[in-house]
Formats: structure tokens, sequence, C-alpha cells
């Protein structure tokens, strides 16, 4: 079966962004889950923080459920201290995402914003800044 959904994924400062699009299935969750754990590699030995944009996701099929909390799981491991989710109020996304992610874990702690403004302003605040220049994000 073939990958469906696709994503950005890019590394500014000591934040790691990404950009979720479309509907994704559990071959686009492998495909992004070993993309993520790669690029992550130079901020592991520190705290980091991470931003999703997730405006442009379609939601996921039931299989890629288990893939991204391995994923989680491994990063918040690996020294990943805050994530922010950048999306419009939407009761499904929120429903599949909090599936996915706890809200906190540890010293771990996701939130989620409608602009990604108020996301930045946030992980500013935690120490996490971003210098938002034009980058050349990773696509799959």
């Amino acid at each position: 079966m073939n990958a469906h959904g696709h994503f950005d994924l890019w590394v500014d400062n000591n934040v790691i962004l990404a950009r979720a699009k479309g509907q994704w299935n559990e071959e686009m969750a492998q495909v992004f889950s070993s993309e993520f754990k790669r690029i992550s590699q130079p901020l592991i030995l520190q705290n980091w923080a991470h931003i999703v944009y997730l405006d442009d996701w379609e939601l996921g099929t039931p299989d890629l459920e288990p893939i991204i909390i391995d994923l989680v799981t491994w990063l918040i491991e690996h020294n990943l201290k805050r994530t922010a989710q950048v999306y419009s109020p939407n009761m499904l996304k929120k429903f599949q995402m909090d599936r996915m992610v706890k809200e906190t874990l540890g010293e771990f702690e996701r939130r989620i914003f409608p602009t990604e403004e108020e996301a930045f302003a946030w992980l500013q605040q935690e120490d996490y800044s971003v210098n938002r220049q034009l980058l050349y994000p990773l696509s799959a």
C-alpha cells in the first residue's frame, strides 16, 4: 500500500517544525516517524520543542495512532519538552490528537493554538525561539 498524505519537516534553532497535509494512513505515519527521528538527532541531547501545523491535515486512519503514540513516547524520552499544535478549532482533530499525544507527561507539555503567532509566543516564553526565516523544509 502507498503512503497517503504529505508533510514538511524542518529545524529552526532548538525547534522542529512540521506541516501535515491531507489524510494520513499507516504508511505515511511510518514515513513521518522515521523522518522525524532522523531530523531530531542533533537536538535530542538537549531540551527542545516542536510546532506542528494541522489546518491542512485531514485526520488519519485508526491504524496510524499506535505509530504516532510510539513516536511521541520516543520523542519525550529524547528531551522533547514542549509541543504546540496549530489549527483552527476542530473537535475531530482534537479528539484524534488527544488520543495520540498526552497534554502533559513529566516535563513535557502540549498546547493547542488557533494561530502560529500565539504558538510562537508560548514557545518563546518557554525559551524555545524560532528565527522564522525562509527555510527549505524536507517534504514527503
